[in-house]
């Protein structure tokens, strides 16, 4: 297929980039390269870009001829949709509702959502599946709902929306986070020698390999489109669900010569819940979800001192999308809308 990668700069699009083609697929990037200072280690792959850089932009005539939307792009976590939640909306919901309008009067027939399980929030004590009630409690969580539904009623024959509810995501990329549960812990363990824990570590959180999902994104584009249409699927694995204490716990068992400790003022977290996965793993053909917590926090201890990351180069505002735009903002490269100034 030929397929318009929405954040492919990103954290998870810079590496679906080379999993799209070994998959066979022409990939073509949008990203408005928030981001491009970010780089761990090596760069992101060279890709056939849009004219224009910004989602928000796109029109039909710019979709003509691609066969699937893989809608990564987003304000990408609940700090950096706080620090605007008008402008979460404006990007995360307006924005991307817009997109696939344009890729519905432009003709493509698959639209792949990359959702999230934050959209269920503060979660009941049982496993939740995809038929769960929604409560979220963060800007960025309710423009997922919001999208979802806007999505479904552009579904028909013709257009195919699939959401992708993904669990927390870690693992190594070439665009870094170190503002995501496991990438962090391992972070400080490695630079510091203290996994800290900045909530009280009770909550449970669904976690999953950035591996995993693009290995969810992959699927969908060869899957029947019966088997997809207008359907959510939570991305993960089950047996993925943690205390984020006993994530705590198993990064001091990877990391050598590390203790667990608490930030000053770490209290409880209302994100809490617990992700039932079957669906993925049995519904989605050609889906093998292929990452444990343990193999990733593994990847994440190699490649961190193998690139000799130290505790300035952690802390700093390279990894951390929050640091990174208010930077942009503060030195005047970024207006109010987060678009870049001439």
């Amino acid at each position: 297929m030929k397929v318009l990668l929405t954040g492919h700069l990103g954290y998870i699009g810079a590496e679906a980039v080379p999993a799209l083609r070994a998959a066979g697929h022409e990939v073509v990037g949008l990203d408005t390269g928030l981001y491009d200072e970010c780089d761990f280690a090596a760069p992101p792959d060279e890709v056939e870009a849009l004219q224009i850089k910004d989602f928000r932009d796109v029109t039909a005539e710019h979709l003509r001829g691609f066969d699937a939307v893989l809608h990564l792009a987003a304000l990408s976590n609940d700090p950096l949709g706080d620090l605007n939640p008008g402008l979460t909306y404006d990007i995360n919901l307006e924005g991307s509702t817009a997109l696939a309008r344009a890729a519905k009067e432009a003709g493509v027939s698959r639209f792949l959502f990359s959702s999230s399980c934050s959209l269920y929030g503060a979660g009941s004590d049982g496993f939740l599946d995809e038929n769960a009630a929604f409560n979220p409690v963060t800007p960025y969580g309710e423009s997922k709902i919001r999208v979802e539904q806007e999505l479904a009623r552009l579904a028909d024959q013709s257009f195919s929306p699939t959401y992708f509810r993904n669990a927390t995501a870690y693992g190594v990329s070439r665009r870094l986070r170190a503002d995501i549960v496991v990438n962090n812990l391992v972070g400080y363990a490695v630079t510091t020698g203290k996994v800290l824990l900045k909530s009280d570590g009770t909550p449970w959180r669904p976690l999953v390999h950035i591996g995993d999902i693009i290995g969810a994104f992959v699927a969908a584009l060869s899957a029947p489109q019966e088997a997809i249409h207008d359907q959510a699927f939570n991305v993960g694995k089950n047996g993925e669900n943690y205390r984020i204490r006993d994530v705590a716990n198993m990064v001091a068992e990877v990391v050598p010569d590390c203790e667990v400790a608490f930030a000053e003022g770490a209290s409880a977290d209302i994100r809490n819940y617990r992700v039932d996965f079957t669906k993925i793993e049995t519904k989605l053909p050609g889906f093998t979800p292929k990452w444990t917590l343990r193999a990733g926090i593994e990847e994440l201890y190699d490649a961190y001192t193998r690139a000799g990351l130290t505790e300035e180069e952690f802390l700093g505002p390279r990894y951390y999308r929050l640091k990174t735009v208010q930077g942009l903002l503060d030195g005047g490269r970024l207006d109010d809308s987060l678009r870049w100034v001439s």
